[in-house]
Parts: C-alpha cells; structure tokens; sequence
C-alpha cells in the first residue's frame, strides 16, 4: 500500500481493527495520521504508540 504524503484519518483508532489500520498506515508512509475514537484515553494510547506521525482527536 502506498501512502507515501498521504494524510489519513481513521475513526475507532482506539482499538481493535481501527487501531491495527491506523498503526499500519503509519508502517506504510503516511505523513500524518489522525486517529480519532469516542475514549480519549485508549485513542492517545493509538498515537503515543504510533509516534510522531500520529494525532489524536476525540
């Protein structure tokens, strides 16, 4: 998959299949990945893992 400067934004990042797919975008060049999920904490836990490629939203 290429995403190479692509911005992606991937709801329900704070478990389960949206935080594997946000995680993987990462792996797959993504500049920025903004992950957003209704629980503030596991969503912050998404981006902290992913690194500095990642935002989180609530």
């Amino acid at each position: 998959m290429e995403l190479k400067n692509k911005l992606v934004v991937v709801t329900g990042a704070g478990s389960g299949i949206g935080r594997a797919l946000a995680q993987r975008f990462a792996e797959c060049g993504a500049r920025k990945v903004v992950c957003t999920d209704l629980n503030e904490e596991s969503v912050a836990e998404t981006a902290s893992v992913i690194g500095d490629v990642a935002t989180s939203e609530t």
